[in-house]
């Protein structure tokens, strides 16, 4: 990690990173914090250190990151606009098995509501370097809402970019948000052209600061039908967000749909991929939505 050789970088993790975080600790020395199970506190320090004008980075499991200690984030990083860098690992269902207490489906909406603040949610792996610089670039609060890539076998993941295209067809536009991306890749890509959608991953929020392109916005224009898909609650969504962006535009779609997280809440728990089938958001569930259109 390039940004640990500098002399002003901190990183502050939650008592987690046991057989992860060893390389960075021993690259960092002091300047490596185990905050224990603080993260109240943390934040409080966190936003403490960036005052003193320190690079500070925070890691927790992602309801830990943003959830538990929202005042301080609120009060202390957002009211004044340091530039903290939250980084929160199983966003979305991604601890699908320990329950609601540990899913991320509300993290990024909650954040944004409050001043100044960014979102990465990087749709592959290989996106985590230019997603880590580009977030360490910006003089304002940032989350990084960390998940496990899943393009196809042997899929060449094209180099980083905010809004990338991922599959071509003569079908309806399809929004997703960060790795749900790489999930229709392959069941998209088996579709005839004639009816194959046209996928797009977004990868940073808000949109005041990452407006839709161009060609995005011609083929949403042609096709008049959008689905956007998210591993999210309806409320504070990415969804949400680009239907009011449309309002407020003066754009006219024939259909949009929006898959999104369903419930924190399941009369059974399971894997990311259970609870991504229980919200709909899986390859079957949106394909089947396609048909209909």
């Amino acid at each position: 990690m390039a940004r640990a050789s500098k002399p002003d970088f901190v990183f502050l993790t939650g008592d987690l990173g046991f057989m992860a975080l060893e390389a960075l600790q021993t690259a960092l020395g002091p300047r490596f914090i185990n905050a224990g199970v603080a993260e109240q506190n943390m934040i409080s320090v966190a936003a403490g250190m960036s005052q003193q004008r320190l690079d500070v980075w925070v890691y927790s499991i992602a309801p830990f990151c943003y959830a538990r200690p929202f005042e301080q984030i609120r009060n202390d990083v957002a009211f004044h606009d340091l530039p903290v860098k939250l980084i929160g690992n199983g966003g979305g269902y991604g601890y699908g098995v320990m329950g609601p207490t540990h899913h991320a489906i509300e993290d990024y909406g909650v954040l944004l509501t409050l001043p100044n603040f960014r979102v990465y949610v990087p749709v592959f792996d290989e996106d985590m370097a230019a997603v880590i610089a580009r977030a360490g670039e910006v003089q304002h609060p940032a989350y990084l809402r960390m998940g496990k890539g899943e393009p196809p076998i042997g899929y060449e993941v094209a180099a980083y970019a905010p809004w990338r295209q991922l599959t071509e067809g003569n079908g309806p536009v399809v929004i997703a948000v960060g790795p749900l991306a790489g999930t229709y890749i392959a069941p998209f890509q088996q579709m005839p052209q004639a009816v194959r959608p046209k996928l797009w991953a977004v990868a940073e929020l808000p949109l005041e600061h990452n407006p839709l392109p161009d060609g995005l916005l011609a083929q949403i224009a042609s096709s008049g039908v959008l689905h956007v898909a998210e591993e999210h609650v309806r409320r504070g969504s990415f969804g949400s967000e680009l239907a009011l962006h449309f309002l407020d535009h003066g754009l006219h779609l024939k259909r949009f749909v929006h898959h999104y997280a369903r419930a924190h809440h399941f009369e059974r728990y399971g894997s990311q991929r259970f609870l991504r089938q229980a919200s709909a958001l899986d390859p079957v569930s949106v394909l089947t939505a396609l048909e209909s259109d």
